[in-house]
């Protein structure tokens, strides 16, 4: 993997780790505020699904829905056991 792909999957990762720490935070607030750590947990999936799309050298654009995210994201099903 080339030195600018592999930091492009670096920054979507690291952006999709800092919306889960804000997540458990939020989550652990008093009075939790589930509904933002929520939006901030489907928002590190879609960075997430963006790093892979990248390193599958696909042009991740913009992803309305996760789960038309994942249709762009096939895995062999020997690989998910």
């Amino acid at each position: 993997m080339d030195e600018a792909k592999r930091e492009l999957v670096q920054q979507w990762l690291q952006k999709a780790l800092h919306d889960l720490i804000a997540a458990r935070s939020l989550g652990q607030q008093k009075p939790t505020v589930m509904d933002v750590a929520i939006y901030h947990c489907q928002q590190a999936a879609e960075k997430a699904v963006k790093a892979f799309l990248v390193f599958r050298d696909q042009e991740p654009g913009r992803i309305p829905r996760l789960m038309m995210a994942q249709k762009r994201c096939p895995i062999a099903p020997s690989r998910l056991s």
